[in-house]
């Protein structure tokens, strides 16, 4: 189930992008620099375009932002999973229904500036690979940038909704009320 962040989310779901990046073994000088890029903000969340994957119990397993960099074309500018529910289909619901937002808003294209971990992940879902841009948050760094043609249909439109049901019933893999990993 995907929904609209709300506002006194803003603080977890930052917890949460700075969890799923750590996931990768990135060390906690890296995350400090990389901080203002797994930043979920107020304005966004206020102009609507910050969405939530979230389970029954309505807990947050992912976040992902919509950005519009132009008329037509937009920017994933967030998309996170939190681990213990990595593999459920939650990015891929969050992709999905991104694209989809992106096409509604008049979007025919979007980019990504992917973390390498993900590039797989991005490949799957369509998107092109166009070169290596630099890092949004670490001086000298680059990371590859790809496209996605929103004219045409996005690889797993068709299974987003099955991707959310899963995710709504796999409580096992939840996240407790402060935001961690579940321990049953």
């Amino acid at each position: 189930m995907i929904r609209l962040a709300r506002l006194d989310e803003a603080g977890s779901l930052t917890a949460l992008c700075r969890r799923s990046k750590a996931h990768w073994g990135y060390d906690d000088d890296f995350l400090r620099l990389a901080a203002p890029a797994l930043l979920v903000d107020a304005e966004a969340i206020g102009e609507r375009r910050v969405f939530v994957s979230v389970d029954r119990e309505d807990r947050a397993l992912g976040v992902a932002r919509l950005d519009i960099e132009a008329p037509d074309v937009a920017e994933l500018g967030l998309l996170f999973v939190d681990p213990p529910a990595m593999g459920l289909g939650v990015g891929t619901g969050l992709f999905v229904h991104v694209a989809a937002e992106a096409r509604r808003r008049g979007c025919c294209r979007m980019t990504i500036l992917a973390d390498p971990f993900a590039a797989p992940f991005y490949e799957r879902m369509g998107a092109r690979y166009l070169r290596q841009a630099p890092s949004d948050a670490i001086p000298g760094r680059t990371l590859p940038l790809y496209h996605l043609d929103l004219t045409g249909p996005v690889a797993h439109e068709d299974h987003a909704d099955v991707a959310a049901g899963a995710v709504a019933s796999a409580p096992e893999r939840h996240l407790d009320p402060e935001g961690g990993p579940s321990t049953t």
